[in-house]
């Protein structure tokens, strides 16, 4: 897909194509996806197909929640993509189409189009996923994602089994001839590594409140602190005043 570009090179195109900095908490996972792209990039066999640009979407989307400025997050996944020689409009518009496919149709309709290898399916899902598992197959852990966020998208975004549809994940992922450990494996780690950001963007949303209900506290006490001053000041000379007529 590109030139033998070294991750130093990768890292140097991303850091010209998105020069600011990017916060602590979201380091790793832009760092992440830069050398996963990077790889693939030198994969023979790989290809963008709707499983993985489903899948880059749905882990950019899902570890880059509370990012701030939020109007960087188009810069930055661009950045990640042709730094490694992808085009993300292309896959935008692939992972847009393949999930805006699923919508409104049931878990039975999709798992069908996706053990098929997209037949029957609406377009782009259905090209998009014409050669998952193949001869020229190369897999990434980005499509197991995909694969469970389509099926999430066929119940509406919700499921109501959680385990049940990775359950069924796993079953279609065999019948494309995705390895069931693999695949288990690359589920289990970004559900599990979902929650842990979940938390941690929490955590820091309920830091930041606290400190900010700490600064309006101090706001509130020194401007009543100030609002007193003057009244006592003006008071002085009529206590004084009263003392004299008193004495």
């Amino acid at each position: 897909m590109t030139d033998q570009r070294t991750i130093a090179d990768s890292k140097r195109a991303f850091h010209t194509a998105f020069p600011y900095v990017i916060p602590s908490l979201y380091r790793r996972t832009a760092d992440e996806l830069l050398v996963e792209l990077h790889l693939l990039s030198h994969q023979q066999h790989f290809k963008s197909d709707a499983l993985f640009a489903v899948g880059l979407r749905q882990v950019f989307t899902a570890f880059t929640q509370g990012y701030k400025p939020e109007k960087h997050l188009d810069e930055l996944y661009a950045a990640i993509c042709t730094c490694n020689g992808f085009d993300p409009e292309a896959l935008q518009q692939l992972a847009e189409g393949s999930t805006s496919a699923v919508s409104g149709h049931t878990i039975n309709e999709v798992r069908e189009w996706l053990s098929n290898r997209g037949a029957g399916a609406p377009e782009p899902l259905a090209s998009g996923i014409s050669s998952v598992g193949g001869e020229s197959f190369h897999y990434s852990r980005l499509m197991a994602v995909g694969l469970l966020s389509l099926l999430s998208s066929a119940q509406g975004g919700e499921p109501s089994d959680p385990d049940e549809l990775k359950n069924l994940a796993h079953e279609i992922g065999e019948q494309l001839g995705l390895s069931k450990p693999r695949l288990d494996k690359d589920l289990s780690l970004y559900t599990s590594n979902l929650q842990k950001m979940a938390q941690a963007v929490e955590l820091i949303e309920e830091t930041l409140a606290a400190e900010r209900r700490k600064r309006d506290r101090q706001v509130a006490n020194s401007q009543a602190s100030d609002s007193k001053t003057p009244d006592a000041q003006s008071a002085s000379p009529d206590e004084s005043a009263a003392e004299e007529i008193t004495n």
